[in-house]
């Protein structure tokens, strides 16, 4: 599995973003597929995650400001992100869960909210 993550930028507080993560590969292998973000210093946060029965899951610092999706039978995720703060600023990385306990990272996105 290969993912490839894209649009990040830079948006002005209470701006929306859009990020997708493109898959290809073994794609029928993945039971669910995460957004991360990370902050230099700080742990590595799950903010949205979509299996492939489609259920979402989000934490409470995100909820109702991102939206995970999914479209062409999963082979791309989106991230729409509204409302964003500056303390929404990190590296963006998509995930993907596969079957035998294999995970396959995305390259990161810069996502920078300006204040």
């Amino acid at each position: 599995v290969q993912l490839q993550a894209s649009g990040g930028g830079l948006v002005q507080t209470g701006g929306s973003l859009r990020l997708s993560c493109a898959a290809s590969g073994s794609i029928f292998t993945i039971n669910a597929v995460g957004w991360y973000r990370r902050v230099p210093g700080r742990q590595r946060e799950l903010v949205a995650r979509i299996t492939s029965g489609g259920s979402t899951n989000y934490p409470d610092s995100v909820k109702g400001r991102f939206t995970i999706s999914r479209v062409n039978g999963g082979n791309t995720v989106y991230l729409h992100m509204n409302s964003l703060k500056p303390e929404d600023t990190a590296i963006y990385y998509c995930y993907a869960e596969a079957s035998r306990d294999r995970g396959y990272w995305g390259q990161g996105t810069q996502v920078t909210v300006s204040s």
